[in-house]
């Protein structure tokens, strides 16, 4: 057997030998692959201006103007001024959380937010709930009171305040929604306020406290939610739970 042939019969081996990768799509960013942060060099005096694309937007502003100053702090686009694109709006399928015990006195069918926790809760009856995982308002931006759903909107768009963007120079006058719109897939629209119950388009942001007011959800869980929750429905937005029902809700699922 020649050289030729014996490398030949070695890639082939090693060919069938590896193993077959199947190709899984993201789950919650469905395709989308955020653009990957560039080092830049520590002799620089000046920081160069971050683009804006896709994970969303830190606006260092505090809460108690009652606005939205939505929402992510990762967001990074070419684009400057004027309309950017949302990318596509996938179909997305609704995932069930948990049903956890929730003794409770609210209404069925209105929603907890605990803060602390970190957690919403959609109320089933007087003893049961759904537990979803949230992002909340990062510190100076967490906020408490009762609200009603006004309106809830798929694949929403977002157009950032004039102020915003004055302080903020290469904001958007407006971005379409899509994957790469930081309100994913669907907002509840809570009242008059621009604040909102919404998706994500990053999911390793849920469980932490990094908004900026907004409730934030994976795109499959507010998907469930707004299935059940319609305009109308009263949220509640605590600071934390009651010690003793934080324990119950966080201990045993319902099923």
């Amino acid at each position: 057997m020649t050289r030729m042939s014996i490398l030949a019969a070695a890639i082939l081996s090693c060919a069938v030998a590896a193993p077959a990768q199947a190709f899984h799509p993201f789950q919650q960013n469905y395709g989308y692959v955020p653009p990957k942060k560039q080092k830049r060099s520590s002799q620089r005096a000046e920081r160069a201006p971050q683009p804006l694309f896709g994970m969303g937007w830190d606006w260092d502003r505090p809460q108690n103007s009652g606005r939205d100053d939505e929402d992510d702090d990762n967001a990074r686009s070419s684009a400057s001024e004027g309309t950017l694109t949302g990318g596509g709006r996938p179909n997305i399928s609704a995932v069930a959380p948990p049903k956890v015990s929730f003794p409770n006195s609210y209404a069925p069918g209105s929603i907890v937010i605990d803060t602390a926790g970190r957690r919403l809760y959609y109320v089933l009856s007087s003893t049961t709930a759904y537990r979803y995982p949230i992002a909340v308002g990062k510190q100076g931006f967490a906020w408490s009171g009762v609200e009603k759903i006004s309106r809830k909107v798929a694949w929403p768009d977002w157009y950032p305040p004039a102020e915003m963007r004055a302080r903020k120079p290469g904001l958007p006058v407006h971005m379409q929604g899509g994957v790469r719109n930081p309100l994913g897939a669907m907002a509840l629209y809570l009242g008059s306020t621009l604040y909102r119950i919404h998706g994500t388009n990053d999911v390793s942001s849920i469980g932490t406290a990094t908004s900026s007011g907004c409730i934030r959800m994976t795109n499959g869980n507010v998907t469930h939610l707004a299935s059940i929750a319609g305009v109308g429905t009263t949220v509640h937005v605590l600071k934390r739970l009651p010690a003793g029902l934080a324990r119950v809700a966080k201990a045993g699922s319902e099923g």
